[in-house]
């Protein structure tokens, strides 16, 4: 099953990502919220719109807008409207034996 991990701590898992330019994007259920702070980041992608993100914090330690998502997302991209995907860092795995299965960028 598809985990999205930082510093050893599984921060988001579920069979229901969804795969979008390599990235896995996460069902909003699935994150494991108490790992999750508002950023004030974004970023716009042509055919996708604006992204938000998400600062990720373990153990007291934060890397900043490591998620992000499309809240309101162009029609083309409408399948993941909330789905949450990582970079910086965040590994994503659940490849049959356990390796990384991709993280990037958001556009």
């Amino acid at each position: 099953m598809p985990q999205a991990i930082w510093k050893d701590t599984v921060i988001a898992e579920s069979r229901d990502t969804i795969v979008v330019e390599g990235n896995h994007y996460f069902p909003p259920d699935s994150l494991r919220k108490q790992y999750f702070q508002p950023s004030d980041q974004t970023s716009y992608c042509g055919w996708k719109g604006t992204a938000s993100y998400y600062d990720v914090a373990v153990d007291g330690e934060i890397n900043s807008a490591a998620a992000w998502y499309y809240a309101d997302p162009k029609p083309e991209a409408e399948q993941i409207r909330g789905y949450v995907a990582f970079w910086k860092g965040v590994e994503v795995t659940g490849g049959e034996d356990g390796t990384d299965i991709g993280s990037g960028k958001a556009c």
